[in-house]
């Protein structure tokens, strides 16, 4: 029973993640900059504000607002459209996306990410990126997904 598939070349593989990894960010930019706008923070920088996670949780801070609805946002939009660049292949580029965030948002900050809300949001993201972004995927390209044969099993 083995499953007939071959290996991406190294440079699609790493090109793919590059695009993944821009896509990302400048979804998440232009997330923070409407949410900044629409909730009209001023006392915001929108530049450290995808890598955040020391604002106070609370459901009437507009800061905290910003960052979560800015991080769910960016992981559900931009699931769909890693499901344009990598077609079948998103919940292993969207785990590397969010490994590469959480290393960027360490360095950033200087401390490792330590408040619980900010890794359960990151969790439920990354589940609503994988979801989103494998069903469109499966819509769009189920005639190129791999199937295991089963015959015999």
């Amino acid at each position: 029973m083995a499953v007939k598939t071959s290996i991406a070349h190294p440079k699609i593989i790493v090109l793919n993640l590059l695009k993944c990894l821009v896509t990302f960010y400048v979804v998440y930019f232009v997330a923070v900059s409407l949410c900044i706008g629409v909730l009209r923070v001023e006392e915001i920088d929108s530049l450290l504000a995808p890598f955040d996670y020391n604002t106070k949780p609370s459901w009437t801070n507009p800061k905290y607002l910003v960052n979560v609805i800015s991080m769910e946002v960016t992981y559900l939009v931009s699931g769909l459209m890693f499901a344009g660049v990598v077609e079948e292949w998103v919940w292993d580029y969207a785990i590397t996306v969010t490994l590469f965030h959480v290393g960027m948002t360490t360095s950033v900050m200087s401390d490792f990410p330590s408040t619980e809300h900010w890794w359960v949001a990151l969790g439920s993201g990354l589940t609503i990126m994988i979801l989103g972004g494998q069903f469109l995927a499966y819509k769009l390209f189920k005639n190129n997904f791999i199937y295991p044969d089963l015959e015999g099993f």
